[in-house]
């Protein structure tokens, strides 16, 4: 209401403001004045000095007219007529300048009557003397001196009459002077009381009152007087002061809320903090429904609270965990099928919801939370992406409703429920995936190793069978020497596979261990072998040698028991990118043709262990030309660990 009453007065000074002037008006009045006084003021001055100037030049130039005078009357008995003729020429010329004024310079007879009319008393006696003067016969001396005498007096009249006005001027002039002086004092004062009365009296109720509102008074108020601007100042100043105490009286309150505001923004903070900190560390989904149940009971302040999982078709609901819930509302409600409670929402219709039993009670979907005593239920979906994972259930023994708020804080815990709910399942996929590499690996392993070694003593077998039945004793001896060898070279595997599953490539370079396989190979074949190593390289990685020797024995492996070759060339290629090729003579095979399972099992595990350390195998053959297995390894791979 004091808002209103102050807008109200503040339009009626507004009002008041265009019918009256402004204080720039009156300050432009004020100076406009005394402006016009002062020029005022020197334009008469400067009327008056121009009239006394005139006035002097006329006495002094009738000072001149009494020197010709008695000059022209001493020279008329000379009877000198071109003398005579000069000094009446001057003296007209005095009369003719005296009557019409000097435009060079202030010179003219006052315009007062007396001036005037002795100014035309000397103009006719000059006449008549000169008349007589400039005659045949003068008259005589005495008389013209006696002429001469009375015509002087005139002029002495003529310059008493013009000193007399230039004596008026000169009191008119100093009495303008002692005005411009008072005018002076005058606009001076007018001017700093004018000053004081428009604007330093207002700028001082002005900063009285804003020491005051700075000393915290906000019940100062500044009086408006006058329609100026410092009015209009002044109404400013009352209506920012009325509104700053509206706004301090509530400012406490206002405070008290925001400080409320941020201790429950503080306390969703810290409940989402500790929420996204719980699910990173949880290790199972049992502890993780546990933990989720109870954040959300607190989050949301409900009685009881309820995490329930949903199937991969989203055709039921199962409880995986709560918090204070009845445990008969937990035996009634384990598996809820989609759809038959408001608890279990479907895929596409799955939002966050307020449900008030008492509504929605005579339905009979919620008769198990009426008969347990709670009155609202609030479900929020659990769901990843565009797929529900499952259900969160806050059960309130009261009604209520859902602030923005709370159900984004929520929302928000659900979604770092489906967050954990997907991590823990792809860390299942993990561990499997994991498992199934580990066998994979293992099954490479034994096919490079043992099996290899079982299928050279089933060759040995055959042939001692052979040389049983001819009874030769040498070839015997030296089938069953191969066969001992075999067998321990198997055993040897073994113990190496259950210490390090791995193959002994000496460590210190993969060449060693080439030849140690070709040796083994020409002894266990009969077939001829060659080795070449081409450029100078960095040593390969460990894990990478042992990957390339394997590829290496199952080529010849192969060659073994399919080629029918006569020889084999292994070449290594060390720069500028590791090359490593298996040629043989033998069979070769169509390229697309069908295969022997044993080839197709072999080629396979060479591109799995290529592929492991980001390699490739390429296999190029031709029927009766034999075959050409390549190994290439990627660039900047020679880095020895």
């Amino acid at each position: 209401m004091a808002q209103g009453c102050l807008r109200a007065q503040a339009v009626q000074y507004s009002g008041r403001m265009r019918r009256s002037w402004s204080l720039s008006k009156k300050l432009g009045a004020i100076g406009c004045t005394l402006l016009l006084l002062a020029l005022g003021s020197i334009g008469l001055t400067l009327w008056v000095t121009w009239q006394l100037q005139g006035g002097g030049a006329a006495v002094n130039e009738a000072g001149r007219m009494r020197m010709q005078t008695w000059r022209l009357a001493q020279a008329l008995p000379d009877s000198d007529p071109q003398r005579i003729d000069g000094l009446l020429a001057q003296f007209d010329e005095s009369v003719n300048v005296l009557r019409s004024g000097d435009p060079a310079r202030p010179l003219f007879v006052p315009r007062d009557e007396r001036s005037q009319q002795a100014f035309l008393d000397v103009q006719r006696n000059w006449n008549g003397l000169r008349n007589e003067w400039s005659a045949s016969s003068l008259p005589p001396t005495s008389s013209i001196v006696s002429q001469a005498d009375a015509f002087v007096v005139r002029i002495d009249v003529f310059v008493s009459a013009i000193e007399q006005q230039l004596s008026r001027l000169t009191t008119i002039l100093n009495a303008v002077q002692f005005t411009m002086v008072a005018l002076t004092i005058a606009g001076a004062v007018a001017l700093l009381y004018s000053a004081f009365l428009f604007i330093f009296n207002p700028l001082a109720r002005l900063q009285a009152g804003l020491t005051r509102v700075e000393e915290g008074d906000l019940t100062v108020r500044v009086g408006v007087r006058g329609d100026d601007e410092f009015a209009a100042l002044a109404a400013g100043f009352n209506r920012m002061a009325q509104r700053l105490q509206t706004f301090y009286e509530s400012l406490e309150s206002k405070v008290r809320e925001k400080t409320e505001s941020l201790e429950g923004e503080h306390a969703r903070m810290s409940l989402l903090y500790e929420s996204a900190a719980f699910v990173a560390r949880a290790a199972t989904l049992d502890d993780l429904a546990k933990g989720i149940a109870q954040q959300a009971r607190l989050a949301g302040g409900a009685d009881a609270s309820a995490v329930r999982w949903s199937d991969e078709s989203n055709k039921r609901y199962l409880m995986l965990a709560s918090d204070c819930l009845p445990q008969a509302l937990i035996d009634e409600e384990h598996c809820i099928p989609t759809g038959d409670c408001f608890c279990g929402q479907a895929q596409g219709l799955a939002v966050t919801r307020v449900i008030p039993i008492q509504v929605e009670g005579p339905s009979g979907l919620l008769g198990h939370c009426a008969r347990a005593g709670y009155e609202t239920v609030i479900s929020v979906p659990v769901r990843l992406q565009e797929r529900v994972l499952g259900e969160l259930n806050l059960f309130y023994r009261m009604p209520r409703q859902l602030s923005g708020d709370d159900r984004a804080l929520l929302e928000t815990i659900a979604s770092h429920l489906a967050g954990a709910i997907e991590g823990l399942r792809a860390a299942a996929l993990q561990r499997e995936t994991a498992v199934a590499e580990e066998r994979g690996f293992i099954a490479r392993e034994l096919h490079d190793s043992i099996a290899q070694s079982l299928a050279f003593l089933k060759i040995q077998l055959g042939l001692l069978r052979s040389d049983l039945k001819s009874g030769d004793e040498i070839k015997i001896e030296r089938t069953l020497r191969e066969l001992d060898a075999g067998v321990h070279e198997s055993l040897g595997d073994v113990r190496e596979l259950l210490v390090h599953f791995r193959t002994r490539t000496n460590a210190e370079d993969i060449v060693p261990a080439l030849r140690t396989t070709l040796l083994k190979f020409e002894h266990q074949t009969g077939l001829a072998t060659h080795l070449e190593i081409d450029g100078e390289g960095l040593p390969l990685p460990a894990d990478v040698q042992v990957q390339v020797l394997h590829v290496v024995q199952e080529a010849l492996s192969n060659v073994r028991k399919h080629a029918q070759a006569r020889e084999v060339w292994v070449e290594v290629q060390q720069s500028p990118q590791w090359r490593v090729e298996v040629r043989d003579d033998g069979c070769g095979f169509e390229a697309g043709g069908a295969r022997p399972d044993e080839i197709r099992v072999g080629l396979r595990i060479m591109r799995e262990r290529a592929q492991h350390i980001g390699a490739t195998v390429e296999v190029e053959s031709v029927p009766g030309s034999g075959t050409c297995v390549v190994l290439k390894l990627p660039p900047r791979l020679g880095l020895a660990a």
